[in-house]
């Protein structure tokens, strides 16, 4: 039995657990043990245990941890404007292609291909519900005050977001996960204000209402 934990509410003694079990999956990979993080942390098993559950729910905080670094910036959406819209949607923008090309969550995803592979999709589901499903969540909000306030047109906010994530991420994400060496960390991070903003360009392109 897993326990899940409030990505919102880790305490600084789990975030330093956390913290742990994924430098230990960067270095490691699939080799993540109890007892690996438990030393790492300089805590006790039994503590890890109580918290959360077994290795299937620790591997799950480190997803919510994770996926709770994308955050939307708080937005007043009764007084919608086009300036504030476009300001959060970027600072989104931002977040989610540092987060997701980040060592971190590369390593993550790679583990749950692999485990998906191996017909262990325990990981795979975990990685898909907390990380892609929980970011799509923190987004559609936004989306829907902005089609509220007649700033963006669009019949389904999922359409919605499935496209902006596409213009955001391109094929990035999958070359880094695929060890694209020419496709250097480095490149990408230096890249991000300018594949932000014509993201959210190609984006407002595509759903502007007749008030941008």
């Amino acid at each position: 039995m897993t326990i899940k934990v409030n990505e919102e509410t880790f305490t600084p003694r789990q975030q330093a657990m956390l913290t742990a079990a994924l430098d230990l999956l960067v270095e490691n990979g699939d080799g993540l043990t109890m007892t690996a993080v438990a030393r790492r942390a300089s805590c006790s098993k039994e503590t890890l245990y109580k918290w959360f559950g077994d290795r299937d729910g620790l591997l799950m905080a480190t997803v919510q941890w994770q996926a709770a670094k994308v955050r939307m910036p708080q937005v007043d959406q009764t007084g919608l404007n086009a300036r504030a819209l476009r300001q959060s949607i970027e600072q989104f923008a931002r977040v989610l292609l540092t987060v997701i090309t980040s060592e971190v969550s590369i390593t993550l995803n790679r583990t749950a291909v692999t485990h998906t592979a191996q017909e262990k999709d325990r990981l795979g589901n975990i990685v898909l519900e907390n990380s892609l499903l929980a970011i799509c969540r923190r987004l559609k909000p936004i989306l829907e005050a902005g089609r509220n306030a007649r700033l963006l047109r669009f019949t389904s906010s999922e359409d919605a977001y499935r496209t902006f994530f596409g213009l955001v991420v391109r094929d990035v994400q999958i070359r880094l996960l695929l060890g694209d060496k020419a496709l250097i960390q480095a490149n990408v991070e230096a890249n991000i204000e300018a594949d932000v903003k014509t993201a959210t360009d190609q984006f407002f392109a595509l759903y502007g209402g007749k008030s941008q």
